[in-house]
């Protein structure tokens, strides 16, 4: 990492260190891509529990990875006032903090997990691979957390394609694996969905072999002396870590989670093929979401450099030119999927009347692309300020109190259906968008003038 001096050299380090990631989530994404393709082709109640059971899934990672996501702008903090001794101390006490938070997540789940699939009331064939479908990928729950934690410790410190070469590395192993549980080749069981669970859950452990490999084989990362000299467990260390993460995890869950809930009241409202149509449509969405998501992320990192180095002038022109490249990039998404709507859907199914009503249902998607582009990275700016405590609130009013209620009483009260839902969410990220540029323009000026006095 250093600081570039001009409009140019600053491009060029955000170029530098975005396309690693967005190659880095696009690949992530791709394992859930590869589950709900292949697990469509097995039948609609395959791709609508591997729905419900995603659905339940993803804002608790998302959530816990936001609690990791407090390790990059600790280490970008550290770099900008150069003190490099402190790193080792924070991964540390981070992969403790994984650990922990895997084996809650583990045992809680554990205990929830059948009430909440019997209070949503499925189909007894998607019940059965929804729930096994999350016991598969619980195997794999703690190793994903614990290389979380290590795929920000490389992000913050500019290290961007060790990340990008570990997850493309990991997902021919998760096409292998979907191809032999799900379909049962080569004397596999043949498992349908549910195979899909556990060929990610044992994907997860290969992204933690390769992280470890490289730990041990690459000299910029040997110095740091990672699983060879471990810090006593620290309260002090996890306070902090948690006081800027729980806020991140918390504003990701709420952003995340209105995606799940959607799909929950579609699956307690409507039938098994709206399930899967939707399915399909967030499936989508979540790929061509990757592409905002690098560059919040990637934001993050130039934008804590920045202020942790006491240049916010810097910081300013990176967040310009992060968040209009992120809106810019969602715009012409929004456009292809608008003329390809059928034809991506038919990716997923083959089934008319699934693939008829996710074509609908992306008429909805595509308007709130620019509302998510632009709330996307904003966020990412504001946790590169280390302000994270008014932006979960407001998430958590955008989302909770404005997109979710809205979009329940539309497809409860109005003849509009599962589309109400997705205009609640239209409504939520529009408004999450608008809130988080009033308290970044907020925070700017209150830097500048701490700086200045």
């Amino acid at each position: 990492m250093y600081h570039a001096a001009t409009l140019k050299d600053k491009l060029k380090l955000f170029l530098k260190l975005l396309w690693p990631i967005l190659i880095t989530q696009v690949s992530l994404a791709m394992m859930s891509f590869v589950d709900t393709i292949m697990s469509g082709r097995v039948g609609t109640s395959d791709l609508a529990g591997v729905a419900i059971g995603a659905s339940l899934w993803s804002p608790v990672f998302t959530g816990v990875n936001g609690v990791m996501l407090a390790v990059t702008p600790l280490i970008a903090h550290a770099l900008g006032k150069r003190e490099k001794d402190r790193i080792q101390g924070i991964i540390n006490q981070a992969i403790y903090l994984a650990i922990i938070i895997g084996v809650l997540v583990i045992l809680i789940g554990g205990l929830l997990l059948n009430p909440v699939l019997n209070w949503m009331q499925p189909e007894e064939s998607v019940h059965f691979v929804a729930k096994h479908y999350l016991i598969g990928l619980s195997i794999g729950i703690i190793p994903l957390f614990i290389s979380n934690v290590l795929r920000n410790f490389y992000d913050g410190q500019g290290m961007t394609r060790i990340s990008m070469f570990i997850t493309i590395s990991a997902v021919p192993f998760n096409f292998l694996l979907n191809y032999l549980f799900i379909f049962g080749n080569f004397g596999f069981p043949q498992l349908g969905g549910i195979g899909a669970g556990y060929a990610t859950g044992a994907t997860y452990w290969v992204i933690l072999l390769i992280n470890i490999l490289l730990i041990f084989k690459l000299d910029a990362i040997k110095q740091f002396k990672l699983f060879v000299q471990w810090n006593k467990p620290s309260l002090t260390a996890w306070q902090e870590q948690l006081s800027i993460g729980v806020p991140i995890g918390l504003t990701i869950f709420f952003e995340s989670s209105i995606f799940s809930v959607v799909t929950l009241l579609i699956s307690v409202m409507f039938s098994t093929t709206a399930v899967a149509a939707n399915q399909i449509v967030i499936s989508f969405s979540s790929m061509v979401f990757m592409m905002p998501l690098s560059i919040a992320m990637a934001l993050t990192i130039v934008v804590g450099y920045s202020v942790g180095g006491d240049r916010l002038a810097a910081a300013k022109q990176y967040s310009i030119l992060g968040v209009s490249s992120g809106i810019g990039i969602l715009g012409i998404a929004a456009t292809f999927m608008f003329f390809f709507r059928e034809q991506i859907a038919s990716w997923y199914s083959t089934d008319a009347s699934v693939v008829e009503l996710a074509g609908q249902l992306f008429l909805i998607a595509i308007l709130y692309q620019l509302s998510d582009g632009a709330q996307s990275g904003l966020q990412g700016v504001l946790r590169g300020y280390k302000d994270v405590k008014i932006p979960f609130f407001i998430s958590l009013i955008s989302y909770w109190l404005l997109g979710i209620p809205i979009g329940y009483l539309l497809a409860t009260f109005t003849a509009v259906g599962p589309f109400g839902l997705w205009i609640g969410i239209l409504i939520g990220l529009t408004s999450a968008a608008v809130g988080f540029l009033f308290r970044l323009r907020f925070i700017s000026r209150v830097k500048t003038k701490q700086l200045q006095t």
